[in-house]
């Protein structure tokens, strides 16, 4: 082992990653042990009487680089004896994107390790700020959760909060709920890391959260790579309720860990969005344990039918000025609208209503041109 080998482990986002290597010129990982396998395949053919051609050895790589996705695609036994391939590879820099808790705690034991944590956006008074008066222009109604939410962000503009603030969104579909997260997120910058827990209703939901092998999707591995200070789990309510022992230690304390990966949130802002409808059918669906450890329930309320076509205008005026000068000519905004306000006399359109305008418009469209084109031939004959 060369003890002159210095480790550095990353834990962020690969875009802060990638800034932290600079303009060094580096090796990867995977490409240095495709390299080794590839050679351990060649067969050397020495003909009798001759003296086989001596290999040069191999220069020592300076800056070796492995990428979170790149544990992935080594074997288990790679990864069981990581200090092992590092000392075979013998780098004079080695830089890991976040490893399994297997690889960085080798690491610890074989060679001095320094670790450098990615600082996630925080709420600050200005994000306040921000959101009380951007809050409007972004949705519809809801005012009651404006005065909510921004209760709710409060601690973590404070050096008091040294955990995250999770929040239940409920209410029923269409009404802003992720709208508002995203919303949220967009003022903090980074990509939203979002989750749909709908998605999952098999055996695949446990290895994903509770950690199966190394190279498998984990929540915890998605938890470690994201951009942004906002994380949100959308349909929390479709989650099988054997799972939500999984969650108490990341709301308690931030802290979520399976059998491959440990993630430690800060301060951070956890946002569970669902289609209950009261507090008491939280409190049923999730039990006193999980229930509890919400800081803040959030309702979302119907929206009425002025909120709607509310909406309505907001749609179409924003699909309008993305149409190109001709198309704006063929169609008329107010017509669009008053096409379309009849949806809001019709329960459960909320959420389809962006579909609903833009079919409206190709539709209003695709009449004009054809009505051009008859026009123009019989104009020709």
């Amino acid at each position: 082992m060369s003890a002159d080998t210095t480790v550095t482990i990353y834990y962020g986002p690969l875009t802060w990653f990638e800034e932290q290597l600079g303009e060094e010129e580096y090796e990867g990982l995977l490409d240095i042990v495709y390299e080794r396998d590839e050679a351990n395949r060649r067969y050397t053919h020495v003909v009798e009487g001759q003296t086989p051609a001596e290999e040069e050895p191999a220069e020592r790589p300076g800056h070796v680089v492995a990428e979170s996705s790149d544990y992935a695609s080594l074997n288990e036994h790679v990864i069981t004896n990581f200090a092992g391939l590092v000392r075979s590879i013998n780098p004079e820099h080695l830089h890991l994107h976040n490893p399994p808790m297997q690889v960085h705690a080798q690491l610890n034991r074989s060679y001095s390790t320094d670790v450098k944590q990615y600082d996630y956006p925080a709420v600050t008074r200005d994000v306040l700020i921000q959101f009380r008066d951007g809050f409007g222009d972004h949705l519809v109604g809801q005012a009651d959760v404006k005065e909510l939410l921004l209760a709710a962000l409060y601690p973590l503009t404070t050096t008091r909060r040294t955990r995250p603030v999770v929040l239940m969104f409920y209410g029923p579909s269409g009404v802003g709920k992720t709208e508002t997260a995203q919303f949220v997120n967009n003022l903090l910058s980074g990509t939203l890391l979002r989750k749909q827990f709908s998605m999952f209703h098999n055996d695949k939901f446990a290895s994903y959260l509770f950690g199966g092998a190394h190279s498998e999707p984990s929540f915890a591995h998605d938890l470690l790579d994201r951009e942004s200070g906002v994380i949100l789990i959308d349909e929390f309510d479709k989650a099988n309720s054997v799972f939500h022992s999984a969650f108490y230690q990341l709301f308690d304390d931030g802290v979520f860990e399976d059998k491959n990966y440990r993630v430690t949130l800060g301060p951070s802002l956890i946002i569970c969005t669902s289609n209950y409808s009261s507090e008491d059918e939280i409190r049923q669906a999730l039990g006193e344990a999980l229930y509890s450890r919400f800081d803040s329930l959030v309702r979302f309320n119907p929206l009425s039918k002025d909120e709607i076509r509310r909406v309505i205008d907001r749609l179409v005026e924003n699909r309008f000025t993305k149409l190109a000068r001709e198309e704006q000519e063929r169609v008329s905004a107010d017509d669009l609208k008053f096409r379309l306000y009849p949806l809001a006399d019709q329960p459960g359109n909320v959420r389809k209503l962006g579909k609903m305008v833009d079919q409206v418009i190709a539709l209003t469209l695709v009449r004009a041109v054809l009505s051009e084109s008859l026009q123009s031939a019989a104009a020709d004959a």
